[in-house]
């Protein structure tokens, strides 16, 4: 009997990220949410990083995600942001100017490269409130921790 290619679907992956600076630069943290397109499997994660900027936070974000994504042998996957500039950025529009930010940009081209497809997009923070509090809870563990 022949196999129908329509009926196996890859699953697409959404990705949902964001990263948090408390002082711009100051201690850091990143948050990232994976989710299946059924809606039947998820990852919210989080980790401190130290001193950065919000946007070498954001990065090192979506960095974190996509390792994250790649591990579970995704292919497909749709990337949501709410820092324009990444977006810009990602998507060609803007060229990146910061040595530290360029190299953080490089490494996510090269983990891109890993999935058979992708999209970034660019939406409103309201839309972003699970991964930010990932990125902020990571901050606040280690902070309290430390005290």
């Amino acid at each position: 009997m022949p196999v129908h290619t329509d009926k196996i679907r890859l699953s697409r992956w959404q990705l949902f990220t964001d990263g948090a600076s408390k002082g711009n630069p100051g201690p850091a943290g990143a948050g990232w949410v994976l989710i299946n397109d059924q809606n039947s499997d998820s990852v919210k994660e989080g980790k401190y990083l130290g001193p950065a900027t919000n946007n070498e936070a954001e990065y090192q974000a979506l960095i974190l995600g996509l390792q994250r994504a790649l591990s579970r042998g995704v292919q497909e996957i749709r990337i949501h942001m709410d820092s324009e500039l990444l977006v810009r950025q990602l998507n060609g529009h803007y060229r990146v100017k910061n040595p530290r930010l360029g190299l953080l940009f490089h490494q996510v081209q090269d983990l891109l490269l890993k999935f058979s497809k992708y999209d970034i997009i660019h939406i409103p923070r309201e839309q972003n409130r699970d991964a930010d509090r990932m990125a902020n809870e990571a901050i606040k563990r280690k902070v309290t921790s430390d005290v």
